[in-house]
């Protein structure tokens, strides 16, 4: 898919429309109007569209300052395309998530969560980063729900699905964990109740 680059686009924005209005003052309407379609145009993309396709090209090789700035461009993130706002949701709490900025990134993954995410990779993807926050929280009831969302996608693509599994594995053991700490909270109680028993008196 051809992306326009941001800079580039509000180039040819200013061009249509300053050069569409010269030419119709200049030579009439029928001469800039081409010109001037085409900038409305231009400007109509990018306030539906916003700056999402750049920033994406930049979360993906991790440059995660540069995909932030270009994600600051967008004019009114209420007024994207539902697609689109749900990815520029998605890539803020991805660039939060890397700063290790775990409240951030809730709120901006929740927001993405409440549009309807329109392929399985993009939905198991955010279920998944939603389970590691909570996971990461020591929330794992939590944790697991958001993970099991993700397993009901049915995602195929394998970089996801492994990670699907190294989380699934590691809530198993924190599980087991959890459970043998209980086990011995337990056994350290009743051997406590025990050692305080008093001896008979020898006779």
């Amino acid at each position: 898919m051809f992306i326009i680059p941001t800079y580039i686009r509000f180039a040819l924005i200013a061009a249509g429309v300053l050069g569409g209005i010269a030419l119709w003052i200049a030579f009439g309407f029928w001469y800039g109007f081409p010109f001037l379609l085409a900038g409305l145009i231009l400007f109509a993309g990018y306030v539906f569209l916003g700056t999402v396709g750049p920033a994406a090209k930049a979360v993906q090789v991790q440059d995660f300052d540069r995909g932030e700035k270009l994600l600051n461009l967008t004019l009114k993130p209420n007024w994207l395309y539902s697609a689109n706002r749900a990815f520029y949701y998605m890539m803020r709490g991805t660039i939060a998530l890397s700063r290790k900025d775990l409240n951030a990134a809730e709120g901006w993954l929740k927001q993405a969560d409440a549009i309807d995410v329109p392929t399985a990779n993009e939905k198991a993807m955010l279920k998944l980063q939603l389970a590691q926050i909570e996971a990461n929280r020591k929330n794992f009831p939590a944790a697991k729900k958001y993970l099991k969302a993700a397993k009901e996608t049915n995602v195929k693509l394998p970089q996801i699905v492994e990670q699907i599994n190294m989380l699934d594995n590691a809530l198993k053991q924190s599980g087991q964990v959890k459970a043998a700490q209980r086990m011995g909270k337990q056994g350290h109680q009743m051997m406590s109740r025990g050692g305080k028993r008093r001896r008979p008196k020898g006779k």
